[in-house]
């Protein structure tokens, strides 16, 4: 089969592997579409040190299951149209035991600690498959894993209706967070630096955005939401200066999660933390939310197909992974068709 893999930092090229065998309680997929994720991107630019080389990128998968082996609790058959719940957990830690099974003590993602599914097959636990709905096209479901990111961390901060919630970052994270917000009832507020990505949000129905580098962006905050500030505020960008501004906008007793994985140590006063009574939360990829996320995809609640810059064969995923490396201005989300 192919494979596309990352041999070490800045190689990155198609090969050819054996097709997996399954293990008791496994199922082997017939990979139908995978999307580039920007910890692909990091992986290939050697700056994620929690990956490993050499490695088969890809966690973004939707497929087809053509075999299956042993212990089958969801009750699958061959022929199902799946999607991967890319985060295997030990089951057995204090948070696998509390249903927190994303913060895992020992969390391997696909695509980062083990090989990844952008490949023409991949072998899976089955209990940790997703029965696709029925006419959603193999792109759109690749699409539901980046949503349960955005899912997962408006959830971590109880976004809920009537609120003011603020995004830092018009990447796809950001933007679906928003929109589900929006979803929620809530009115989203969008902090990035790039304009075009901006007017790309307004244009998908969000009325409020801020550019960092043209506006103040707390008394910005301060006049969107009439001085109550924002209730939640989520951090999606990794970059210090926005962690350590989130502590400005968010209002008292307010909530602020933590999605972007900063590159050094933030300096953070933690004397407005007590002043305002704030609650902070960390949001680490998705916990059980694959089900909502494929929902709003089928039901077409949020626009997410905007989101889709391009499908690709998988025979331009290396040079494509290069360009978005080189130019990340020009992608929001790349699919690989097999």
């Amino acid at each position: 089969m192919k494979a596309v893999m990352i041999e070490k930092p800045w190689e990155i090229k198609n090969v050819e592997r054996e097709i997996p065998e399954i293990k008791d309680g496994e199922a082997l997929i017939k990979v139908k579409a995978a999307g580039i994720c920007g910890s692909d991107i990091g992986a290939f630019r050697g700056t994620n040190n929690l990956v490993s080389y050499p490695r088969v990128i890809g966690h973004e998968i939707a497929g087809e299951i053509v075999a299956l082996k042993g212990d089958n609790p969801k009750g699958f058959s061959v022929g199902d149209k799946v999607v991967v719940d890319p985060y295997l957990y030990c089951g057995h830690c204090y948070a696998c035991s509390i249903g927190r099974t994303n913060c895992c003590e020992d969390l391997h993602v696909l695509g980062v600690h083990v090989d990844g599914g952008m490949a023409d097959y991949y072998a899976h636990p089955s209990s940790m498959l997703i029965k696709m709905p029925e006419g959603m096209s193999w792109e759109m479901a690749a699409m539901a894993e980046p949503l349960t990111i955005s899912l997962h961390g408006v959830h971590r901060g109880k976004i809920t209706e009537g609120e003011y919630a603020l995004f830092y970052g018009a990447g796809p994270i950001g933007i679906l967070a928003a929109l589900v917000a929006k979803l929620y009832g809530a009115t989203p507020i969008v902090v990035d630096l790039v304009e075009e990505r901006l007017e790309f949000v307004k244009s998908l129905g969000v009325e409020y955005i801020i550019n960092s580098g043209k506006e103040n962006v707390v008394e910005r905050v301060r006049e969107i939401t009439k001085g109550k500030m924002a209730q939640c505020v989520m951090e999606a960008t990794g970059a210090n200066a926005c962690i350590r501004q989130a502590l400005d906008v968010v209002c008292n007793a307010g909530r602020i999660v933590y999605t972007g994985w900063p590159k050094k140590t933030t300096d953070f006063p933690t004397d407005i933390i007590t002043k305002k009574e704030l609650d902070i939360r960390g949001g680490r990829t998705s916990a059980g939310e694959f089900e909502e996320a494929l929902e709003i995809i089928a039901e077409k609640k949020i626009p997410i197909e905007a989101l889709l810059t391009k499908c690709i064969p998988v025979d331009e995923a290396p040079e494509t992974v290069i360009d978005i490396e080189k130019n990340p201005g020009a992608y929001m989300k790349v699919v690989v068709k097999f």
